[in-house]
C-alpha cells in the first residue's frame, strides 16, 4: 500500500511538472501560460494536401525516369496523404508572452507504428524576425511559410523553424513583432531607471566623503589644541617684534649720541 501511494505521488508530480508550458501534452500551455494570439491551419488543410501531393508526384515521376523507385512513391500517395491531414490537423501555434509555441503530432510514415509528436518553444527574445516566404508551386495553391530568423550568431535558413500552411501569416508576424517590441521597450526602460539610480547613488557617496573630511577639518580647526597653537604662534610673532622695534632705538640713539 505504502508503495502504491507513492507511486501516485510521484505521477501527480510528473503531471504537475508536465503540464508547463515546456511539456508534450495537447492540452499544457494555453492553461497556465497567457495566450496572445493563435494561428489557425483548418482553412488551409485543402491546399496544403494539394501542394503536398504535387510536389510528390513530380519528385515521384523524376525517380520513375531515373531508378524507377518513384513507382512505390505514387502507390504509396494515399498514406501520404492521410499522414499529411493528421499533421495539419493536429498543429498548434500560439504566441505567449514570453515564447513562441509550436507543437504536432502525425502518424510515422507507417501508421501502424505509433505517432511522432513534437513540440518546439522559441524564446521571443532571441526572435530576429519572422519571414513569411512563398515559392512558385506554394503560389499556384495558396500556401504560405513563415520562418522564424534567430538573433545572434548567423545560421544558415535551414536551421530556422521553417512551418507551412499558416493561415494569415502576416497577422501572426505582426502579433509576434508587437509583443517582441513591448519587451525590448519594457528591458530599454528598466535600463534607463538602473542608469537614473546609479548616478544618484555615486553622487551621494561623493558628497559624503566629501563633506566628512571638510566638518573634521573644522572640528580640528576649532579643537582647543590648536587655539593654543595659534596663541604661542601670536606671542612668538610678538616678541620679535618688540625685538626688531627695541633695535631700532638702540640704533637710533646710537646715532644721535655720535652726532652730539
Amino acid at each position: 500500500m505504502g508503495s502504491g501511494n507513492g507511486a501516485a505521488q510521484m505521477n501527480l508530480l510528473e503531471r504537475g511538472l508536465l503540464s508547463k508550458p515546456g511539456s508534450l501534452d495537447e492540452d499544457s500551455g494555453s492553461e497556465d501560460e497567457t495566450i496572445l494570439y493563435t494561428a489557425s491551419f483548418q482553412e488551409m488543410e485543402d491546399n496544403f494536401v494539394k501542394y503536398q501531393t504535387a510536389l510528390w508526384v513530380l519528385y515521384s515521376l523524376l525517380l520513375i525516369l531515373a531508378w524507377g523507385f518513384g513507382l512505390f512513391m505514387l502507390l504509396y500517395l494515399p498514406v501520404r496523404r492521410h499522414i499529411l491531414r493528421k499533421d495539419i490537423r493536429s498543429r498548434k501555434l500560439y504566441v505567449t508572452p514570453n515564447a513562441i509555441v509550436y507543437k504536432y503530432r502525425k502518424p510515422v510514415p507507417f501508421p501502424c507504428f505509433g505517432v511522432l509528436k513534437k513540440e518546439k518553444h522559441v524564446l521571443l527574445p532571441s526572435v530576429a524576425d519572422v519571414v513569411i516566404e512563398q515559392g512558385y508551386l506554394q503560389s499556384l495553391f495558396g500556401v504560405y511559410s513563415i520562418r522564424i530568423e534567430n538573433e545572434g550568431v548567423r545560421r544558415p535558413p535551414s536551421d530556422d523553424v521553417q512551418i507551412q500552411g499558416v493561415v494569415y501569416p502576416g497577422a501572426f508576424r505582426k502579433a509576434v513583432l508587437a509583443r517582441l517590441s513591448d519587451i525590448r521597450s519594457d528591458v530599454f526602460s528598466r535600463q534607463v531607471s538602473v542608469t537614473e539610480d546609479v548616478p544618484s547613488l555615486r553622487i551621494g557617496h561623493s558628497s559624503a566623503s566629501w563633506m566628512s573630511p571638510s566638518k573634521s577639518l573644522r572640528h580640528d580647526s576649532f579643537h582647543p589644541s590648536g587655539e593654543l597653537m595659534i596663541l604661542q604662534k601670536l606671542e612668538e610673532v610678538g616678541s620679535s617684534v618688540k625685538r626688531v622695534q627695541t633695535l631700532i632705538e638702540e640704533q637710533h640713539s646710537q646715532a644721535s649720541q655720535s652726532i652730539d
